[in-house]
């Protein structure tokens, strides 16, 4: 029997509005596997052909820029889905996803997909609303990069990070990322970043204790955001 029914991906993604049979056909057809940290699922410019649903764990999606530097575009984590949208335009991803955690991903592939597109409307327009919101997160985030002070976006990315990841007993963040893959995120230099967190510390708006970033009062780091 299908577990396709039961995961989590098709509670919170496109996937819901399949149907039992629609689901059964997908859990013949797809192929699982475990990615470990530091590993792509796949790399900027490949032809994935299919999309990939996300069991557990969490990637980034990056985008190599003309200095070479990876900026980090979004965390996804379990429950969604990736790469709808190069499939939809026949076009090889134009983002890196890379596995920051140990991850458990299922492949299902692009003829499969494309034939319940064609047959299920609700499915379709799913896909479509989906791709619609990341166009839309795409917009916000550049007017946020433009118009708000690297203080400002670190503030608001460590508080995206709480909220969408959670935190330990310690209040410190759950997800553990290097200063460079923070910086990356907030799209800044390294050593901005690390200044800046250093900045937070002393104003106890923030705790640093080694790798870890403890947040005692979201509040409080709320109010620099602006």
């Amino acid at each position: 029997m299908s577990k396709c029914e039961q995961c989590i991906v098709r509670e919170f993604s496109s996937l819901k509005a399949l149907n039992k049979d629609e689901l059964l056909k997908i859990a013949n057809c797809k192929s699982s596997y475990s990615i470990k940290k530091g590993e792509p699922i796949f790399t900027e410019g490949e032809n994935v052909n299919g999309i990939f649903c996300i069991k557990d764990g969490v990637c980034k999606l990056t985008k190599l820029s003309a200095n070479g530097n990876d900026q980090i575009v979004k965390l996804i984590t379990k429950g969604e889905l990736l790469g709808q949208r190069s499939m939809i335009s026949e076009e090889p991803v134009n983002l890196s996803a890379i596995a920051l955690e140990d991850m458990e991903v299922c492949f299902i592939p692009k003829s499969e997909i494309m034939g319940l597109f064609n047959q299920n409307n609700q499915f379709s327009m799913n896909v479509m609303k989906t791709i619609c919101g990341d166009l839309k997160e795409a917009d916000e985030h550049l007017v946020t990069m433009a118009q708000k002070s690297v203080k400002q976006r670190l503030a608001e990315t460590l508080i995206y990070l709480y909220d969408t990841f959670g935190f330990e007993d310690d209040k410190s963040l759950k997800i553990k990322l290097s200063r460079e893959e923070l910086a990356g995120i907030v799209g800044t230099a390294t050593e901005s970043c690390i200044r800046l967190l250093s900045d937070f510390n002393k104003t106890g708006v923030i705790k640093l204790s080694g790798k870890k970033i403890i947040i005692p009062d979201r509040n409080k780091l709320s109010k620099l955001v602006g």
